[in-house]
Protein backbone atom coordinates (compact mmCIF):
# COMPACT_ATOMS: atom_id res chain seq x y z
CA UNK A 1 0.00 0.00 0.00
CA UNK A 2 0.84 3.50 -1.20
CA UNK A 3 -0.09 6.44 0.75
CA UNK A 4 0.87 9.77 -1.18
CA UNK A 5 -0.97 13.28 -1.51
CA UNK A 6 -4.00 13.38 -3.77
CA UNK A 7 -4.31 13.63 -7.59
CA UNK A 8 -6.87 14.63 -9.84
CA UNK A 9 -7.36 11.01 -11.66
CA UNK A 10 -7.74 9.77 -8.14
CA UNK A 11 -11.18 11.11 -7.53
CA UNK A 12 -13.72 9.42 -9.91
CA UNK A 13 -12.86 6.12 -7.81
CA UNK A 14 -12.46 7.44 -4.28
CA UNK A 15 -15.83 9.14 -5.08
CA UNK A 16 -17.42 5.97 -6.26
CA UNK A 17 -16.21 4.19 -2.72
CA UNK A 18 -18.65 2.82 -0.68
CA UNK A 19 -18.63 5.60 2.01
CA UNK A 20 -21.34 4.18 4.59
CA UNK A 21 -19.94 2.13 7.15
CA UNK A 22 -22.51 -1.03 9.59
CA UNK A 23 -22.68 0.31 13.47
CA UNK A 24 -23.79 -2.09 16.57
CA UNK A 25 -23.52 1.08 18.41
CA UNK A 26 -24.07 4.48 18.45
CA UNK A 27 -23.23 7.40 21.41
CA UNK A 28 -26.16 8.97 22.46
CA UNK A 29 -26.37 12.31 23.85
CA UNK A 30 -28.04 13.52 26.73
CA UNK A 31 -28.29 17.18 27.52
CA UNK A 32 -29.85 18.36 31.15
CA UNK A 33 -30.33 22.26 31.95
CA UNK A 34 -30.94 22.45 35.50
CA UNK A 35 -30.55 26.17 37.55
CA UNK A 36 -27.87 27.64 34.99
CA UNK A 37 -26.14 24.17 34.92
CA UNK A 38 -25.83 22.41 31.97
CA UNK A 39 -24.87 18.92 31.87
CA UNK A 40 -24.09 16.30 28.78
CA UNK A 41 -23.97 12.53 29.62
CA UNK A 42 -22.63 10.66 26.65
CA UNK A 43 -23.41 6.87 26.54
CA UNK A 44 -22.37 3.83 24.04
CA UNK A 45 -25.69 1.93 23.24
CA UNK A 46 -25.96 -0.98 21.62
CA UNK A 47 -28.92 -0.83 18.68
CA UNK A 48 -31.35 -3.99 18.52
CA UNK A 49 -29.32 -5.03 14.99
CA UNK A 50 -26.58 -3.42 12.96
CA UNK A 51 -27.96 0.19 10.89
CA UNK A 52 -26.39 1.17 7.75
CA UNK A 53 -24.72 4.64 8.82
CA UNK A 54 -25.11 7.30 5.74
CA UNK A 55 -22.09 9.02 5.19
CA UNK A 56 -22.49 12.54 6.84
CA UNK A 57 -20.90 14.73 3.00
CA UNK A 58 -21.90 14.88 -0.44
CA UNK A 59 -19.05 12.87 -1.51
CA UNK A 60 -19.08 14.05 -4.90
CA UNK A 61 -18.36 17.05 -3.77
CA UNK A 62 -14.87 15.88 -3.66
CA UNK A 63 -14.62 16.78 -7.02
CA UNK A 64 -15.06 20.83 -6.14
CA UNK A 65 -13.51 20.68 -2.60
CA UNK A 66 -10.65 18.67 -3.01
CA UNK A 67 -8.01 21.49 -3.38
CA UNK A 68 -9.36 23.74 -0.95
CA UNK A 69 -8.34 21.47 1.88
CA UNK A 70 -4.79 21.60 3.48
CA UNK A 71 -3.76 18.22 2.17
CA UNK A 72 -5.42 15.60 1.01
CA UNK A 73 -3.84 11.62 0.79
CA UNK A 74 -4.73 8.63 -1.13
CA UNK A 75 -4.20 4.96 -0.42
CA UNK A 76 -3.51 3.08 -3.22
CA UNK A 77 -3.15 -1.06 -3.36
CA UNK A 78 -2.25 0.06 -6.48
CA UNK A 79 -5.62 1.50 -7.33
CA UNK A 80 -7.22 4.06 -5.34
CA UNK A 81 -8.85 2.80 -2.10
CA UNK A 82 -9.11 5.22 0.57
CA UNK A 83 -8.30 8.48 1.64
CA UNK A 84 -8.04 11.51 4.64
CA UNK A 85 -8.61 15.26 4.29
CA UNK A 86 -6.83 17.55 6.75
CA UNK A 87 -7.32 20.75 7.30
CA UNK A 88 -4.61 23.51 8.63
CA UNK A 89 -5.76 25.96 11.61
CA UNK A 90 -2.49 27.53 11.76
CA UNK A 91 -3.03 30.22 13.99
CA UNK A 92 -3.72 27.02 16.36
CA UNK A 93 -1.54 25.49 15.54
CA UNK A 94 -3.99 22.51 14.95
CA UNK A 95 -4.86 20.11 12.39
CA UNK A 96 -8.21 18.70 11.51
CA UNK A 97 -9.41 15.33 10.55
CA UNK A 98 -12.76 16.08 7.98
CA UNK A 99 -12.83 13.14 6.13
CA UNK A 100 -11.48 9.36 6.37
CA UNK A 101 -12.79 6.83 3.95
CA UNK A 102 -11.86 3.26 2.94
CA UNK A 103 -13.28 1.04 1.00
CA UNK A 104 -15.68 -1.72 2.69
CA UNK A 105 -13.76 -4.82 1.77
CA UNK A 106 -10.43 -3.29 2.94
CA UNK A 107 -11.52 -2.29 6.03
CA UNK A 108 -9.97 -3.78 9.23
CA UNK A 109 -7.07 -4.64 7.75
CA UNK A 110 -4.59 -1.40 8.77
CA UNK A 111 -5.60 1.14 5.97
CA UNK A 112 -7.34 3.32 8.08
CA UNK A 113 -4.78 3.67 10.91
CA UNK A 114 -1.64 4.01 8.43
CA UNK A 115 -3.90 7.00 6.90
CA UNK A 116 -4.14 8.54 10.26
CA UNK A 117 -0.13 7.71 10.97
CA UNK A 118 0.27 9.72 7.38
CA UNK A 119 -1.82 12.55 9.12
CA UNK A 120 -0.01 12.75 11.88
CA UNK A 121 3.69 12.77 10.33
CA UNK A 122 1.80 15.28 7.67
CA UNK A 123 0.62 17.58 11.12
CA UNK A 124 4.17 16.94 13.03
CA UNK A 125 5.75 18.29 9.63
CA UNK A 126 4.03 21.38 10.00
CA UNK A 127 4.91 21.83 14.13
CA UNK A 128 1.48 21.06 14.88
CA UNK A 129 0.39 20.62 18.47
CA UNK A 130 -2.89 19.21 18.13
CA UNK A 131 -4.43 16.68 15.65
CA UNK A 132 -8.22 16.67 15.95
CA UNK A 133 -10.89 13.96 14.20
CA UNK A 134 -14.59 14.29 13.62
CA UNK A 135 -16.95 11.41 12.92
CA UNK A 136 -20.91 11.10 13.42
CA UNK A 137 -22.27 9.66 16.92
CA UNK A 138 -23.24 6.40 14.09
CA UNK A 139 -20.13 6.11 13.26
CA UNK A 140 -18.99 3.33 15.90
CA UNK A 141 -16.03 2.19 13.61
CA UNK A 142 -14.45 5.55 13.14
CA UNK A 143 -14.71 5.92 16.75
CA UNK A 144 -12.94 2.63 17.57
CA UNK A 145 -10.59 3.74 14.78
CA UNK A 146 -10.17 6.85 16.86
CA UNK A 147 -9.41 5.53 19.93
CA UNK A 148 -7.37 2.90 19.15
CA UNK A 149 -4.70 5.61 17.63
CA UNK A 150 -5.00 7.23 20.85
CA UNK A 151 -7.58 10.64 20.47
CA UNK A 152 -9.67 11.12 23.49
CA UNK A 153 -13.09 12.32 23.14
CA UNK A 154 -13.08 16.04 23.89
CA UNK A 155 -16.41 17.72 22.30
CA UNK A 156 -19.30 17.25 20.22
CA UNK A 157 -21.77 19.48 18.05
CA UNK A 158 -25.41 18.95 18.14
CA UNK A 159 -26.84 19.07 14.49
CA UNK A 160 -23.44 19.38 13.03
CA UNK A 161 -23.65 18.21 9.47
CA UNK A 162 -26.51 18.83 6.45
CA UNK A 163 -28.43 16.05 7.67
CA UNK A 164 -28.08 17.10 10.84
CA UNK A 165 -26.55 14.16 12.47
CA UNK A 166 -24.18 15.01 16.21
CA UNK A 167 -20.68 15.53 15.41
CA UNK A 168 -17.90 13.85 17.59
CA UNK A 169 -14.69 15.38 17.95
CA UNK A 170 -11.21 13.65 19.55
CA UNK A 171 -8.09 14.96 19.83
CA UNK A 172 -4.79 13.95 20.48
CA UNK A 173 -1.74 15.98 21.84
CA UNK A 174 1.43 15.76 19.07
CA UNK A 175 4.51 15.26 20.31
Amino acid sequence: MEIRPTVATDLPRLMGLDHSCSSDYVWQVDLRREGGQVSVNLREVRLPRPVSVPYPRNQFALADEWQYRSVMLTAAVPEPAGYICLNAQSAAEVIWITDLVVAPELRKRGMGLSLLKSAEAWALERSSRMLFFEMTAKNHPAIRLAQKFGFEFCGYNDHYYANHDVALFFGRTLK
